[in-house]
């Protein structure tokens, strides 16, 4: 095949439901024993005001992650035709079958909306945050060398369904830590306060789509930093219990994306400042400054560091799928020209995990 090139040629995303303030959390997640303390510690601390969720006050489903990511490829349509796609990649964190994968399962929903009915080769990528922006260096490369002219990739979550009080079993072992937040107990609870749903999709062409602005990929680079970290953030195949130890996130993250960043820039002989902004998946705005100690680090000018952009405190958390609402959010604003530069970083704190995507508006 001869390569060509790739474009982010439209971008849609899903919030399933109305927005959920802090105070009526536990609406819908339900109540655990205990929790208060943890709740009124994690909201004043992770700066999310409103969130999502695919269920109702009673805990009903009201969406699968199947369902949530179909939702969102609905709305790209809308908006551009993706029926012609034959290349379907999609990423999440949870779903409620292990296997078929998470792609398989959403093509035929697609397909019984009319979204997607033709054959298509299909890549499932699992993991924790960094999932979905795999599956779309996969779809992006796809296109690039050359084999598929169209490619669509979804990003979707249903954190909810393994956080609701009714499915949620945490270890107590509290009365084994003078530090609640040592135990595994807090590890899983906390994350009731920070997680929540929604799904984007993002169409990939060979070519940009005529009057208006397309996204060309400049570069791609995902690396993960296992070998020299230990488990952080773990989803139980047996139990559905997610956790995450936050004194290894703490220890581990922001030292090897340091190392990541310098490897992808050297790589690609390019740097942060040659961005016009940068847009970071961050689970929390505790991690703000050091995220901005991150960018400014790898700016030839660290006084004037690259601007970046988040709706973490209005769209929420969702996790594998924060990219894609991320960059449909910004790009509906309207202040993207040709020529501006967005970078795309989706640190995973699963066993670390980076992906960083270079791009470049045009307009046709």
């Amino acid at each position: 095949m001869t390569p060509s090139a790739c474009y982010i040629t439209g971008a849609a995303s899903y919030l399933p439901g109305d927005p959920v303030e802090n105070d009526a959390i536990q609406r819908f997640l339900g109540v655990l024993a205990g929790e208060d303390d943890v709740r009124s510690r994690v909201l004043a601390m992770n700066g999310i005001r409103r969130r999502f969720y695919a269920q109702d006050a009673q805990q009903r489903a009201t969406h699968d992650v199947y369902g949530i990511g179909a939702e969102a490829v609905a709305r790209l349509a809308a908006l551009a035709p993706c029926g012609a796609a034959t290349f379907l990649s999609g990423g999440t964190t949870f779903a409620p079958l292990a296997a078929p994968g998470f792609a398989s399962i959403l093509h035929a929903r697609l397909s019984e909306r009319g979204l997607l009915c033709g054959p298509a080769e299909i890549s499932s990528n699992a993991g924790i945050c960094s999932s979905a922006a795999t599956a779309l260096v996969g779809a992006m490369r796809a296109v690039a060398s050359g084999q598929h002219r169209v490619a669509l990739c979804v990003g979707a979550e249903h954190a909810s369904e393994v956080l609701k009080s009714t499915a949620i079993r945490p270890v107590d072992d509290r009365d084994q830590h003078a530090n609640v937040r040592n135990s595994r107990w807090f590890m899983s609870v906390f994350l009731r306060f920070m997680l929540s749903d929604g799904a984007g999709a993002m169409l990939l062409e060979d070519r940009p789509r005529p009057g208006g602005i397309s996204l060309r990929v400049d570069w791609t680079h995902s690396r993960s930093f296992a070998h020299e970290a230990p488990l952080c953030m773990t989803l139980e195949s047996r139990t559905a219990l997610l956790s995450q130890d936050v004194s290894i996130l703490s220890r581990h993250l922001f030292p090897a994306a340091d190392a990541f960043l310098e490897d992808a820039f050297a790589r690609h002989d390019d740097s942060v400042g040659a961005h016009s902004l940068v847009l970071p998946h961050m689970s929390s705005f505790f991690f703000r400054r050091k995220m901005e100690r991150v960018i400014a680090k790898q700016c030839p000018d660290p006084r004037n560091p690259t601007p970046y952009w988040t709706n973490l405190a209005t769209a929420g958390n969702t996790g594998a799928a924060s990219i894609f609402v991320m960059l449909d959010e910004y790009l509906r604003e309207g202040t993207i020209a040709p020529g501006d530069r967005l970078l795309l970083f989706v640190p995973e704190s699963g066993q670390f995990n980076f992906v960083l995507i270079s791009l470049t508006a045009v307009a046709s």
